[in-house]
C-alpha cells in the first residue's frame, strides 16, 4: 500500500511539473514578459521553501554549500528557467518539453567526457535514439529555430547543473538546498526585471497564472516528489518522471489546442526510450526543482 501511496505521489509530482509551460502561457498572454514571471515564480517558492525549512528545523546551509548552492541557482537554474520559458514562446509547448528530457542523455555525455566513464552498447543505443527522436521532434512545423534551440539549451544546461549540484547535494537535504537555489533564482532574475522594467499582470488572470506556477508547477511537484522518493526510492521515481512530458503534450492539445504530430509522437518515444534505458542502467541522480 505504500508502494503504491508512493507512486501515486511521483505520478502528480510528474503531472504537476508538466503544468508549468502550460500556465506559462497564460501568463505571458496577460501582460509578463520571462524575468518578470520567473523572479515572481521564485520569489513566491523561495518564501513557502524556507517556511518549510523552519518547519522542519533544518538550519540554513553555510560556507562553501551555501556559495555553491546559490551559484547553481543564480547560474545554472536561472539559466535552465530562462532558455525553457523562452523558448515556449518560439515553439510549442510540447515540443519544448519533449526536447528539455534530452537532459539524462546529456549527462551520460557528459561523464563520459569529463569523467571517463566508458560508452557501453546501452548507452550508445540510448544516444542513438535520442538523436534520432531529437531530430524527428524537432521538425519546423512545432516551432521556430530560435525556439528548437533554446529549448535544447535548457536541456544541456540543466545536465551542467545536475553533474555540479550532485556533490553538493549530498551534504545538505533537499528542502535546504532548494529554499537557497529558488532564492539565488529570484535574486537574479530580481535584479534584470529591476533594471529592464517590470512587466505585471494586467489582470486577475495573470496573477492567477503566477499563483499557479509557483505552488502547482513548483512547491507541489517538489513537496510531492520528495515526499514519493522516500517511499519507491530513486529509480523508480526517475522512470516515473517521464511522464511530465507526457502530460505537458496531452495538456497543450486539450488546452491549447496544439496539434500532435506523427513525427512528435515517435520522435518524443524515442526520446523518452532513450531516458529509460540510461535510467535502467545507472544510479539516477536526482535534482527536481524544473
Amino acid at each position: 500500500m505504500n508502494r503504491v501511496f508512493g507512486i501515486v505521489l511521483i505520478v502528480i509530482s510528474a503531472a504537476s511539473f508538466g503544468t508549468l509551460a502550460i500556465i506559462g502561457r497564460f501568463a505571458y498572454a496577460d501582460g509578463l514578459d520571462v524575468t518578470t514571471l520567473l523572479f515572481l515564480r521564485f520569489s513566491i517558492a523561495a518564501v513557502l521553501m524556507f517556511l518549510w525549512m523552519c518547519i522542519r528545523k533544518e538550519p540554513l546551509p553555510r560556507g562553501r554549500t551555501l556559495l555553491k548552492l546559490a551559484g547553481m541557482g543564480g547560474l545554472g537554474y536561472v539559466g535552465q528557467s530562462f532558455c525553457f520559458m523562452s523558448a515556449i514562446q518560439y515553439a510549442s509547448t510540447g515540443l519544448v518539453a519533449l526536447l528539455l528530457y534530452l537532459y539524462p542523455v546529456f549527462v551520460t555525455v557528459l561523464t563520459v567526457i569529463f569523467q571517463k566513464v566508458k560508452l557501453t552498447r546501452r548507452t550508445i543505443l540510448a544516444l542513438t535514439l535520442a538523436t534520432v527522436g531529437a531530430a524527428l521532434t524537432a521538425n519546423p512545423q512545432g516551432g521556430t529555430l530560435t525556439g528548437i534551440l533554446l529549448a535544447v539549451a535548457a536541456a544541456l544546461i540543466y545536465a551542467f547543473y545536475i553533474l555540479v549540484g550532485t556533490g553538493v547535494m549530498k551534504k545538505v537535504s533537499s528542502v535546504q538546498s532548494s529554499a537557497v537555489i529558488f532564492a539565488s533564482a529570484a535574486l537574479v532574475f530580481g535584479t534584470i526585471t529591476a533594471i529592464k522594467g517590470a512587466h505585471w499582470p494586467a489582470s486577475q488572470a495573470g496573477w492567477l497564472a503566477v499563483t499557479g506556477i509557483a505552488l502547482v508547477s513548483t512547491m507541489l511537484p517538489v513537496a510531492t516528489f520528495l515526499a514519493g522518493l522516500k517511499i519507491i526510492g530513486a529509480t523508480d521515481a526517475s522512470l516515473l518522471s517521464t511522464l511530465e512530458p507526457v502530460v505537458t503534450v496531452v495538456l497543450a492539445a486539450l488546452i491549447l489546442n496544439e496539434p500532435i504530430q506523427i513525427f512528435m509522437i515517435v520522435g518524443g518515444v524515442l526520446i523518452l526510450a532513450a531516458v529509460l534505458l540510461i535510467a535502467g542502467k545507472q544510479k539516477p541522480r536526482i535534482l527536481k526543482q524544473n
